[in-house]
């Protein structure tokens, strides 16, 4: 059986894609921008988590109360960029969560471009999240992310960081 496809079936039907924002003072427009790749499973079936761990090299699991499962999760961008996302160009989702995918997989260049530090970029980073995962919640909308961003001038970033992350 070949691992591969079999991951992104899996994915393609307990796999998440999300980007969520978060009111951030350190960032330069007052946002941070949070891509994460997540996967779940039952404790007792979890053998193939672990496997996406070792065979990406990246990520880490821990437990989700909300549904007392084991959840595979990754949230570094260069990971995403550098070792999950090729993943998915390789062995594409077949149900429409493949559209999900190729927004992340933007959003994810995005932000390792650093482009969500420029209001062009985050403006088109608001735009692509919000279109993703039709069904899912939002905490902020687009709206209210946009309505409130400032020039981002006078913004001290702690040394080293400048809202990368």
């Amino acid at each position: 059986m070949d691992l591969s496809s079999y991951i992104s079936g899996f994915v393609d039907g307990e796999g998440c894609f999300c980007v969520s924002f978060q009111p951030s003072r350190r960032h330069r427009f007052g946002w941070e921008v949070r891509p994460s790749f997540s996967v779940s499973q039952n404790a007792d079936r979890a053998k193939l988590l672990y496997e996406m761990q070792r065979l990406w090299e990246c990520g880490f699991i821990r437990p989700d109360r909300s549904d007392k499962t084991l959840k595979f999760e990754v949230r570094t961008v260069s990971d995403l960029v550098e070792k999950v996302l090729p993943h998915f160009r390789t062995y594409p989702l077949l149900s429409e969560k493949q559209a999900d995918v190729e927004k992340f997989d933007r959003i994810c260049q995005l932000v390792n471009d650093r482009r969500h530090l420029d209001l062009v970029g985050l403006e088109e980073i608001v735009r692509l999240a919000v279109g993703m995962n039709p069904s899912g919640k939002r905490k902020y909308s687009a709206s209210e992310i946009l309505g409130s961003v400032g020039s981002g001038e006078g913004i001290v970033y702690a040394l080293g960081n400048q809202g990368s992350t």
